[in-house]
């Protein structure tokens, strides 16, 4: 039985910060996993200011790649 990608992002602690130069550096479990771009990162950081605990979760996921879910809505 395949598990629901939406449980799974519960456990998966991402994180993000933004640097001076307006670049946004992703980690996940405390590994920097990827780095944005000024001009990649602007519609991103504006969800991740108005997200919510999972939502933030949810977003950095997608940005990285972890979420492959065929019924996003």
């Amino acid at each position: 039985m395949p598990i629901d990608e939406r449980d799974r992002l519960k456990d998966q602690p991402f994180d993000y910060k933004v640097t001076k130069a307006g670049k946004v550096m992703i980690y996940y479990e405390n590994r920097q996993i990827m780095i944005l771009s000024e001009k990649q990162a602007g519609k991103l950081v504006r969800k991740l200011d108005q997200a919510d605990e999972f939502n933030t979760q949810l977003l950095l996921a997608k940005a990285t790649g972890h979420f492959k879910h065929g019924n996003e809505r």
